[in-house]
C-alpha cells in the first residue's frame, strides 16, 4: 500500500514539474515593437535633435517599465548600454538595417532587433557624433559595406567600449 502512494506521489510531482516549466514558457512578455523616431526626439546620451543626421540610430525599451531611450547614432546607444549600471538590465534594443535604408534618412522601417545585427566598426562613413558603427541585418551585408568603406565586422556581443572611442575625438559631430 505503501509503495502505491508513494509511486502516485511521484507521479503526481513529476506531472506538476511539467506543468509548471511548460507555464513559464507561454508567460513570456512578448517583445515591444520598435517606435518611430519622430521630430523633435532627443537622443538619451548627448541631447541632440536625432532629425536631420546621417546613420543608423538606435532605441532601447527596457522591459519592466517600457521606457522608450532613443539614441542619434548605434554609437552613443553602445556608450549608453555598455555602462555597468546598464549592462546587465534587460532591454530591447533596435538599430537600423542600413542595407535596407538610406544612410541620409534612415527609415523606420527597417529597425530590426540590434543583438541580431553585424556591425561595421571604423569605417569611413560618418553618424551624427562622427564615427558610428554602422548596422546590418547580415553579415553578408555588413561585408559587402566593410569592402567599400573600410572597417571590421563584429557581432553585438563582441562590441566593448574601445570600439566606441577609437579614432573618435570627443566633442566631433558630423553635420552641424
Amino acid at each position: 500500500m505503501k509503495q502505491n502512494k508513494l509511486n502516485w506521489l511521484l507521479a503526481a510531482l513529476a506531472v506538476f514539474t511539467l506543468t509548471a516549466c511548460s507555464g513559464e514558457e507561454e508567460q513570456t512578455t512578448a517583445r515591444p515593437d520598435p517606435v518611430h523616431f519622430e521630430s523633435g526626439d532627443e537622443c538619451h546620451v548627448c541631447g541632440m535633435i536625432i532629425e536631420g543626421f546621417p546613420g543608423p540610430k538606435g532605441q532601447a525599451i527596457t522591459e519592466k517599465d517600457q521606457k522608450v531611450r532613443k539614441f542619434c547614432s548605434t554609437r552613443d546607444m553602445f556608450a549608453w548600454l555598455l555602462q555597468p549600471e546598464n549592462v546587465n538590465r534587460n532591454h530591447t534594443l533596435y538599430v537600423h538595417d542600413m542595407a535596407q535604408t538610406d544612410w541620409q534618412n534612415p527609415n523606420d522601417t527597417a529597425l530590426i532587433d540590434a543583438r541580431d545585427a553585424f556591425y561595421v566598426v571604423g569605417s569611413d562613413r560618418k553618424g551624427a557624433m562622427g564615427p558610428t558603427l554602422a548596422s546590418f541585418a547580415t553579415e553578408s551585408a555588413a561585408q559587402e559595406f566593410m569592402k567599400e568603406y573600410g572597417g571590421k565586422v563584429l557581432k553585438y556581443s563582441e562590441i566593448t567600449l574601445d570600439h566606441l572611442t577609437a579614432g573618435a575625438p570627443m566633442g566631433q559631430m558630423s553635420g552641424m
